[in-house]
């Protein structure tokens, strides 16, 4: 069980670093785009490998930073159920959860995402636009690391839910623990 909660650990540790790299594109977004609308409105011009910048590191942050929001609970969820159950409940509908739902879905989009990658690579990919940027093929591949991280972090709560119902929970990583004061601190009592 040690070597379990060890794996969630880890997994848990590259996806909180990965997002906090990530989330830094967004300041990134932000200045190109300020960039671009100033150029066009106060100077006339634009340029469109600018405007292909912040598209592309829009799908960048997005798609790297979903396992990070998976770890920090961030994902929508109807939890009228999930929110007052007790532990096991919520282990069990997690694991659930992750099972039946999240990672075969994960392996459909890693399996038909992969030649869509691949045909990109062969031939370097890049920008459709005349002008635009190059290297598109390295923006699709974070549709992979997009499957793999959500993946691996639904690994982590399957490990977290194996190892609260098999009364392990102290083993369960900090990172994973479940946080009864956010979601209080999310959802107010009264709050629908």
């Amino acid at each position: 069980m040690r070597f379990l909660a060890g794996v969630a650990t880890v997994i848990c540790a590259v996806n909180l670093i990965i997002g906090r790299v990530f989330a830094w594109l967004a300041l990134a977004i932000v200045v190109v785009c300020f960039t671009v609308v100033v150029q066009r409105y106060l100077f006339a011009t634009s340029y469109v490998w600018m405007q292909d910048l912040y598209i592309w590191l829009n799908g960048a942050m997005f798609t790297a930073v979903a396992g990070f929001a998976l770890l920090r609970d961030d994902h929508v969820r109807v939890d009228i159920f999930y929110r007052p159950a007790k532990l096991k409940t919520r282990a069990i509908a997690d694991m659930i959860g992750v099972i039946v739902f999240l990672l075969p879905f994960m392996w459909i989009v890693y399996k038909y995402s992969m030649p869509f990658v691949q045909r990109a690579w062969s031939y370097h990919e890049s920008s459709a636009n005349v002008g635009g940027m190059p290297g598109l093929f390295i923006l699709k591949s974070f549709i992979i690391a997009f499957a793999v991280l959500i993946a691996a972090q639904g690994l982590a709560m399957l490990i977290r839910s194996v190892l609260i119902l098999s009364g392990n929970e102290e083993l369960v990583p900090k990172s994973i623990q479940y946080n009864p004061d956010r979601i209080a601190a999310d959802h107010p009592k009264g709050a629908v």
